[in-house]
């Protein structure tokens, strides 16, 4: 059995939480239902929402599939330890994605559901790059925007920003 694609994710989830996890340090747990706009999600959602990807797509993915019609949104609890959250996450996730072998995650399918309809399928492999590391991409994205509105100093991720140079 090989594992080679699951330690690259492994070893890619692990580096990139670094960086969540500094962005996540920096969310003002005393403005969490401040939002940029009033169909924004609100702060403390979006935090709760990145530091629990991991979690919530690795357990889809052991299931199989994601039915969108019995998709309900995480609710954040009423603690705001999102890097706490975090690190339960990822490590679950490794957990899931370190059972997974090489061709299974080339061969299995990962659906998307409405119901009984399957509106999208891809391997495995595409389902843990797309839909867990690539969503919490995008949230981060977000997450600086939301930070640099509230006047608060974005981290360095993949290189300077206004706020940090980690090269000086």
């Amino acid at each position: 059995m090989s594992n080679n694609l699951a330690h690259a994710l492994i070893g890619e989830l692990e580096r990139e939480s670094v960086s969540t996890q500094r962005l996540l340090e920096r969310v003002p747990v005393d403005q969490a239902d401040w939002r940029p706009h009033p169909r924004s999600t609100a702060l403390g959602s979006l935090a709760w929402h990145i530091a629990n990807i991991p979690r919530r797509i690795s357990g889809l993915i052991a299931a199989g599939s994601f039915d969108i019609l019995k998709a309900r949104p995480g609710a954040p609890p009423d603690h705001h330890d999102y890097v706490a959250e975090l690190k339960a996450s990822v490590e679950e996730a490794k957990r899931t994605i370190g059972t997974l072998d090489d061709s299974a995650m080339m061969a299995k399918s990962f659906r998307f559901l409405r119901g009984e309809e399957t509106i999208r399928e891809l391997p495995v492999i595409g389902a843990v790059r797309s839909i867990m590391l690539n969503h919490v991409y995008h949230h981060r994205g977000q997450l600086t925007v939301y930070l640099r509105l509230l006047e608060i100093p974005v981290p360095a991720m993949y290189g300077t920003t206004a706020d940090e140079n980690p090269f000086a």
